[in-house]
């Protein structure tokens, strides 16, 4: 090697840095470093193949894509930043970050999504900072970060997030930051904030707050030691509703101010009888504030492969703007073609901070002549004639309308005490019979009395006087009576008596010779 060749390596490595990178190859237009590639502003679609596997930042801001696709990011197990803001991903599949176990840093602030679905960022064990801002959120689910363990800043500013269900955030016991700022929030359960054990800054504010009986908690909790997680300007909670504490601040507003008024429901009418085929639709009318949530159920859970109603709420109810009004919800029950297995029960349910309501509505499914002949089982050959007398309508549709389970602890049932009555009819019989072949001994109801003529007899010799059976053996003479029949005035008398007027027989008594 020439003298001075090291010098100059050294100084072609100090200009161009990424020298090592292109010599491993590097997508087109972007531009390659080391450890880094940018990718930015090309009006990309998709992410461009080629990026060396050794990348640990890579830029990809201000494109088109719009789809990370499975996989794509599979080879790129070194990253550790990834920059996808200002791009048009409209949703983010299940394991597309499973490969980026040692991430750290993940932006996809201006994006459109709408939602995230539960394992969104699976994989991501060491992710610190998420940034989610100006999407389209509307919505965070349950368990929505669970697999992030150590992030610590999780900004979702600036999106339209109406709903944070209680259990959004679990699983980030590590999170420092978390920005809710300049969304559509109008509550927030204690429970979505108790997971958040390492809180140090909170920001709420820019949100349309509606001041009732379950915001009390968080106006308690500021003032008692909250307000340290929340800066001067983010203290400044502003109620958008009800009308009379619009505009003025959470932390002012007392705690007998933040009322709600519980749900009443009402259903007309209660029950209703359509045809085999027919459609349905029956309104729910919920009242109350905050405005009632409305929900339309089976009461019998319906086994798998029977429809099930379709709930859909009206958007275009009325919201009486005066104070002290309260809101006005409905809810619509939707059955389409209706069949014996839609017969039963339901529950229209309203249900807000001040509690919950429920009204029944039971539907009952007619069907023609014509239909039950067709649902009727078909004869066996050897039967006679079909009768042509109308089928029982309530009673076969109330049958079938009834769960698997149901008819057959009925069927058991029915077997059960016919065959119960079986047995005691089989042992009426037997008794009946046993009566007929055994019966009473002669001159049963007779009073007999020794006359002495033969000599007298003593205990022992009749109790020697016995056949084999232990019966005792008595000659009897019928001849003698001994009570003599009184005047035929006492008989009558004796028959006409304080009893039924059931003529009763003489005492009847014979001698008794041994």
């Amino acid at each position: 090697m020439a003298p001075g060749a090291p010098t100059l390596l050294l100084l072609w490595l100090l200009w161009f840095p990424d020298f090592p990178a292109r010599a491993a190859g590097c997508p087109a237009a972007c531009r390659c470093y080391s450890v880094t590639v940018e990718c930015g502003a090309l009006r990309l679609r998709v992410v461009p193949p080629g990026i060396p596997p050794g990348t640990q930042t890579l830029f990809l801001q201000d494109n088109s894509i719009a789809r990370l696709e499975p996989g794509v990011l599979a080879p790129l197990a070194a990253l550790r930043r990834l920059y996808v803001h200002n791009n048009s991903l409209r949703a983010l599949e299940p394991g597309a970050f499973r490969a980026q176990s040692r991430l750290l840093e993940l932006a996809l602030t201006g994006n459109r999504l709408r939602g995230l679905r539960v394992g969104a960022f699976a994989g991501l064990a060491q992710l610190r900072a998420l940034y989610l801002a100006g999407n389209q959120l509307v919505q965070l689910l349950d368990f929505t970060f669970l697999h992030l363990p150590r992030l610590q800043e999780l900004h979702l500013q600036e999106n339209s997030i109406e709903l944070l269900e209680d259990q959004a955030l679990a699983g980030l016991s590590s999170l420092a930051l978390l920005d809710l700022s300049r969304n559509q929030l109008g509550t927030i359960s204690r429970e979505a904030l108790q997971p958040l054990a390492s809180l140090q800054v909170l920001r709420l504010t820019e949100n349309p707050w509606r001041c009732d009986c379950a915001l009390h908690w968080l106006g308690a909790w500021i003032k008692e030691g909250g307000q340290r997680l929340l800066s001067s300007r983010d203290r400044k909670i502003m109620c958008a509703e009800p009308p009379r504490l619009a505009l003025q601040s959470l932390l002012d507003v007392s705690g007998s101010s933040l009322i709600c008024i519980p749900p009443s429901v009402h259903v007309e009418p209660l029950e209703v009888t359509a045809n085999l085929g027919d459609d349905l639709r029956v309104a729910c009318q919920a009242s109350g504030y905050p405005q009632p949530l409305v929900t339309w159920r089976k009461v019998a859970q319906p086994r798998e492969g029977q429809p099930r109603a379709q709930v859909q709420p009206d958007r275009g109810a009325p919201r009486p703007g005066g104070p002290g009004a309260s809101d006005t919800g409905s809810g619509m029950l939707f059955l389409t073609n209706i069949t014996l297995a839609h017969a039963g029960k339901y529950e229209c349910e309203a249900s807000n901070a001040g509690g919950a309501a429920r009204v029944p509505f039971q539907l009952l499914v007619n069907l023609s002549r014509q239909q039950q002949l067709q649902l009727a089982p078909s004869p066996p050959p050897h039967a006679g004639p079909a009768s042509h007398e109308p089928l029982q309508e309530a009673g076969s549709m109330a049958f079938r309308a009834l769960g698997l389970a149901t008819q057959t602890a009925i069927a058991a049932a029915i077997a059960l005490l016919a065959l119960t009555a079986l047995l005691l009819a089989t042992m009426i019989c037997r008794r009946r019979r046993k009566r007929k072949k055994a019966p009473g001994p002669p001159g049963e109801g007779a009073l007999f009395v020794n006359d002495y003529s033969d000599g007298p007899c003593t205990f022992a010799q009749l109790e020697e006087l016995r056949d084999e059976r232990g019966h005792e053996m008595f000659v009897i003479d019928r001849s003698k009576p001994l009570f003599a029949e009184g005047p035929t005035e006492a008989a009558d008398g004796a028959a006409t008596g304080p009893g039924q007027g059931l003529p009763l027989q003489p005492p009847a008594a014979y001698e008794i010779h041994c």
